[in-house]
């Protein structure tokens, strides 16, 4: 008879398999790049097809016109509301201090309690900051108005950092001022959420034989702990899937525009409506549903030797309907 074999099932990399908290994703990385701002948000609008001139070098296509899916993310402008002063310890950084601006919009005010009087004095003893920026969805069509709150890293030494934050505090930043076409970025979101789901859509187990006595569906026999009403997380069971945090590594921006009349369909976006400010088209898909909020940072890992670090020829942008 042949060996059996029952390799395990469901990835390890991603564990815990909980759900997260908030639908903004939390970074805590911030590679440096190009940009003094270290990172942007945007809204994930839907996904169009554009026609673009192949410029690889090693490509079998070179110089031909090739098909590519693209991602189109909606990126009104961001505002600076505060720097947040960090300081080392033997478990990491911590906040020891915020500074805020005084021109906040009321809309903060029901996310968070909104400072009265800003702190005049800034710490001198610090080891890290970090910019405290908030996006604008009233300016888009999602029909949200309380904007997000999150944090963004600024490039430089300490000095250099606390210098730009003072020169941005309290002023908008747009996405062109972080990234330009043509760069690698790291998408990180929040996938979409798929309810409760068995262990064979979950984790990819086998199915049992037909003449299984109770359930075909099943991850069969749970192990010695199942007496203690215990079972070991490697088991395959059924539970919630989806909505967690995921990272979309060298994402490859196409375009940045201005104009949204270059890609907006006939009939508009299905669930979104149509783009109101500056947009960014990246090539492939992303993770998470239409109006759902994501966080661009510069690259990890970057590998530029598969990907083309410039700006494509793009000949044709598909604004055919998606009804």
């Amino acid at each position: 008879m042949p060996n059996i074999r029952s390799p395990r099932a469901g990835s390890m990399q991603f564990w815990p398999r909980i759900q997260v908290d908030r639908v903004l994703p939390r970074v805590r990385t911030w590679p440096e790049g190009d940009s003094k701002v270290l990172g942007f948000s945007g809204y994930k609008v839907g996904m169009t097809h554009i026609f673009y001139t192949d410029a690889k070098k090693a490509s079998l296509t070179k110089g031909e016109e090739i098909f590519c899916p693209a991602t189109v993310i909606e990126c009104p402008p961001i505002k600076v509301a505060g720097i947040r002063f960090y300081k080392k310890d033997n478990y990491g950084l911590k906040a020891v201090s915020d500074i805020f601006a005084d021109n906040l919009d009321k809309e903060l005010g029901k996310r968070i309690i909104l400072p009265k009087k800003k702190k005049a004095v800034e710490p001198t003893n610090f080891d890290d900051l970090r910019l405290i920026v908030y996006n604008q969805p009233k300016k888009t069509s999602i029909g949200k108005k309380v904007p997000d709150l999150f944090e963004v890293g600024v490039k430089g030494k300490k000095d250099e950092k606390l210098k730009t934050a003072k020169e941005l505090l309290g002023k908008e930043i747009s996405v062109k001022d972080v990234f330009k076409a043509g760069n690698l970025v790291d998408i990180h979101g929040i996938s979409k959420a798929k309810g409760l789901q068995g262990p064979v859509k979950r984790f990819g187990i086998s199915l049992r034989s037909h003449k299984s006595e109770k359930t075909k569906r099943g991850p069969g026999s749970l192990g010695g702990w199942q007496g203690q009403a215990h079972f070991m997380y490697r088991v395959a069971h059924a539970g919630r899937m989806g909505y967690h945090q995921r990272i979309e590594f060298n994402k490859w921006i196409l375009k940045i525009s201005d104009d949204p009349k270059e890609i907006i369909p006939k009939g508009g976006f299905i669930r979104y409506g149509n783009v109101k400010n500056t947009y960014v088209l990246v090539k492939g898909s992303i993770p998470g549903t239409s109006k759902r909020g994501l966080i661009m940072t510069f690259p990890q890992k970057p590998n530029s030797h598969n990907h083309p670090t410039d700006a494509p020829s793009i000949q044709y942008i598909s604004i055919e309907s998606k009804q």
